[in-house]
């Protein structure tokens, strides 16, 4: 595996693996409806793209197969991580934080974690500043603002 920045033509790659990502791996911890909710179709590829492109974003990738990504604001927020659902665990988000973090200039990281990514977080040395409910498209969700200094 190695790691590489976004390109532009990665965003229907990065949309499909987000949702597929939401739609499995999140299953576990939120309701169809919420996970209906957290991750329609189609997406917006031309805002996904703007966005991605004007943080840092990294793409994961192993033979040719995109296993995972992940964005940092300019400030420390850490927008989108998601690895593929058959990739869970080997490593990825890991390397992808580890990477992002060691080239950002923030003073802290800060993070909107899931119910499923916040024991990634919390091992990352992340604590939660606050859980919160947010609604997507009529419908709530938990997740915790989380944050890291240096």
């Amino acid at each position: 595996m190695f790691l590489r920045d976004y390109e532009s033509q990665d965003c229907p790659a990065l949309a499909r693996l987000f949702y597929d990502t939401v739609h499995t791996v999140n299953l576990r911890d939120y309701t169809q409806a919420q996970v209906e909710a957290w991750a329609p179709r189609p997406v917006d590829l031309a805002a996904w793209d703007a966005s991605l492109t004007a943080h840092h974003a990294l793409v994961a990738e192993e033979n040719g197969a995109i296993l995972g990504f992940a964005d940092l604001a300019p400030d420390g927020y850490l927008d989108r991580l998601y690895v593929h659902r058959d990739h869970q665990g080997c490593g990825i988000a890991t390397a992808l934080c580890d990477a992002l973090e060691a080239t950002s200039a923030a003073a802290r990281f800060t993070t909107h974690a899931s119910l499923t990514a916040r024991p990634f977080f919390e091992k990352r040395g992340y604590r939660v500043v606050k859980a919160q409910q947010v609604e997507r498209r009529g419908v709530f969700l938990t997740n915790f603002v989380m944050e890291k200094l240096r």
